[in-house]
C-alpha cells in the first residue's frame, strides 16, 4: 500500500506563501498529474512529498505513517527530475546501480537487478556506455531506471521530459504510462504539459497561486470545471470566453454580448458575468445552422489533420475554431458561428461554474 495524505499542508519562503493549506489524498498505485501555470507551486508540492524541502505547516503521511519530518532518504520515494543528473564518467549500468552499491548488496544481486531494469526500459544494450554516447529520450530511461531500481513505494516526476523534442516526448509517454500499468505503483507527475497530463493521469490536479482549484479526472475537468481558470486551463487550444450583460427572465437569464450574442439559459439565482465555449465546439454558421455570433475572420491556419480559424468577435478579443475540413473564406470576411446548446459553459462574476440547465444537459 503506497496512500499519500496532505494534511493542510503550507510553504513559505520568507513572506512569500507558495503552497498554501493544501489538503489532498493519493490513492495506491494511482497516477496523479500536477499541472498550472509557472510559479503556482507544483514543483514545490512534489518537493514537500519528497522531503526534500520542510514543511511551514501540516503534515504529509504516506502509507498511514507521518512522514513531515521524516529525511527523504527514509521516506521510500524516488524521484526523477527535468535534469538527468547523470555521473558522466560512469558507464550507464553503474549509474543505474550506483544507489545500491552503498546498501550492502552484492555485486551479482546489483548486476541482476540493474539487468532487470534495464530490460524493463528497453535500454540493455546501453549498459557499457556512458552518458556521451546516448540520446536525450535514453539518457531519460537511465534517470528512471536509477530510480526503478530501489524499488520504491511512490515514484516522483518532476517535469521529466521537458528536455526532449515532440517524439521524443510521445515516445517517452508512452513507455510511462506502460511502466505503471506493469508496476502498479503510486506516481506523481508534475508537468505544464496538457497533453503529458491528458493522456497519463488517473487523476489531475490543477494548481493556481499555491492553492488547489480542482482535482479530478482528465474527462471530469474538460467537461465538468469547477471554474473559470479550470476551464480556460484545461484544452488546447483553451477555451474561448465572452463577458456578458445578464437580465433576469422567467426561466433564468437573457444574455447578451459582443458579436451580437443573444441567448437565453437557465440558470439558479447568480448572474452570468462570462460565458464559454471550446474551440472545437464551434461551427461554421450556414443556412440550417443560424449565427450565434458573428466576427471578422482574422486568419485561418491548415495543420493537415485539423485546421484552426481565428475571429475576432469584438475589438480586443479573439475565438479560435477548430476544424475539421479547411474554410474557404478570405481574410477580413464575416464569419457567423454557432454551437450546440449543451457546449455552452457559463460563469458568474467571481468564475465560478453556473449549474445552468445547459450544463446539467452536458454534464448528464
Amino acid at each position: 500500500m503506497s496512500t499519500i495524505s496532505l494534511k493542510s499542508v503550507s510553504k513559505s519562503f520568507g513572506s512569500v506563501d507558495i503552497i498554501r493549506n493544501v489538503d489532498l489524498e493519493i490513492a495506491d498505485g494511482e497516477f496523479v498529474v500536477f499541472v498550472g501555470p509557472s510559479g503556482c507551486g507544483k514543483s514545490t508540492l512534489l518537493r514537500l512529498i519528497a522531503g526534500l524541502v520542510p514543511v511551514s505547516a501540516g503534515d504529509i503521511d504516506i502509507d498511514g505513517e507521518d512522514m513531515t519530518e521524516v529525511p527523504a532518504s527514509k521516506r521510500g520515494i524516488a524521484i526523477v527530475f527535468q535534469s538527468y543528473a547523470l555521473y558522466p564518467h560512469m558507464t550507464i549500468a553503474r549509474n543505474i546501480g550506483f544507489a545500491l552499491e552503498t546498501s550492502g548488496i552484492g555485486r551479482e544481486a546489483i548486476r541482476t537487478k540493474v539487468e532487470q531494469v534495464a530490460a524493463t526500459l528497453k535500454i540493455g544494450h546501453l549498459l557499457d556506455r556512458l552518458p556521451r554516447e546516448l540520446s536525450g529520450g535514453q539518457r531519460q530511461r537511465v534517470a528512471i531506471g536509477r530510480a526503478l531500481v530501489r524499488q520504491p513505494k511512490v515514484f516522483l516526476f518532476d517535469e521529466p521530459l521537458s528536455n526532449l523534442d515532440t517524439d521524443l516526448r510521445s515516445e517517452m509517454r508512452v513507455e510511462i504510462a506502460r511502466l505503471h500499468e506493469d508496476l502498479k505503483t503510486t506516481m506523481v507527475y508534475v508537468t505544464h504539459d496538457q497533453v503529458e497530463a491528458m493522456t497519463l493521469a488517473d487523476r489531475i490536479v490543477v494548481l493556481n497561486e499555491g492553492r488547489i482549484e480542482q482535482v479530478g479526472t482528465p474527462q471530469e475537468l474538460y467537461h465538468r470545471p469547477a471554474n473559470r481558470f479550470v476551464a480556460g486551463f484545461i484544452g488546447s487550444p483553451r477555451m474561448n470566453f465572452l463577458p456578458v450583460t445578464a437580465a433576469k427572465a422567467d426561466d433564468g437569464w437573457r444574455l447578451s454580448g459582443a458579436g451580437g450574442l443573444d441567448l437565453a439559459i437557465g440558470a439558479g439565482a447568480s448572474s452570468p458575468a462570462s460565458v464559454g465555449i471550446r474551440p472545437e465546439a464551434l461551427a461554421i454558421a450556414g443556412a440550417r445552422q443560424p449565427a450565434r455570433i458573428s466576427g471578422e475572420l482574422l486568419r485561418a491556419e491548415d495543420l493537415g489533420h485539423e485546421h484552426l480559424a481565428y475571429v475576432r468577435v469584438a475589438e480586443d478579443l479573439v475565438w479560435t475554431v477548430r476544424l475539421s475540413n479547411h474554410l474557404a473564406l478570405a481574410r477580413g470576411e464575416k464569419v457567423g458561428l454557432t454551437w450546440s446548446d449543451d457546449a455552452l459553459f457559463a460563469f458568474d462574476g467571481d468564475g465560478r461554474r453556473l449549474v445552468t440547465s445547459l450544463a446539467r444537459q452536458a454534464a448528464a
